[in-house]
């Protein structure tokens, strides 16, 4: 900016009401919207995991029409994905079962997090369809990610690095260690 030029986002000549919203703006997310859908894959990731010994596949719990695995990328540690076994897209699709198989295992999954890695908060949600940014679009998945008050830190915007403290195999076994038996 040349010196006596107003930032844009100062400048009262621009269009728009103002609000009480703050902005965080990341153009770098252009690339994954603009790229257009993934090349299908031979396998579903999450069909494929549970046919293979828990710690292989990152597998915390298993029910019987769903299951609890870490998320390879996660946003933070013990970042989990409650997985229904059939390989359905969309919650709508989901039965009476898989719908409250996923509803208790998403509550244990707090309720283990919650001991394990004395979170502050949650949060829980599912992308559906590659458009709503779902990275595995195909196979519907619970996200319950632990918040801490200090998560957020400079690394991901600067560095564009993600601070984990925790190895996956070690949260795997914190988190499997500590769920309930009869869940499990």
């Amino acid at each position: 900016m040349t010196e006596g030029e107003q930032p844009l986002e100062d400048s009262g000549l621009l269009a728009g009401v103002p609000d009480e919203f703050q902005r965080l703006w990341t153009p770098h997310r252009m690339a994954y919207i603009q790229a257009g859908p993934e090349p299908l894959r031979e396998e579903c990731p999450f069909c494929e995991a549970p046919k293979f010994p828990d710690a292989e596949r990152l597998v915390v719990a298993r029910g019987e029409t769903a299951y609890v695995l870490l998320n390879l990328f996660p946003y933070n540690s013990g970042h989990l994905l409650v997985c229904p076994y059939r390989h359905i897209g969309t919650y709508d699709q989901a039965t009476p079962e898989e719908v409250a198989e996923i509803g208790a295992l998403t509550q244990t999954a707090m309720r283990v997090l919650r001991e394990v890695s004395r979170c502050d908060g949650f949060n829980l949600g599912m992308n559906q369809g590659a458009v709503a940014g779902a990275g595995v679009d195909a196979h519907l998945h619970q996200h319950v990610v632990p918040r801490w008050t200090s998560d957020a830190n400079f690394f991901p915007i600067i560095a564009k690095t993600k601070a984990l403290p925790q190895l996956l195999g070690e949260v795997r076994e914190a988190v499997a260690n500590a769920w309930p038996q009869q869940q499990a």
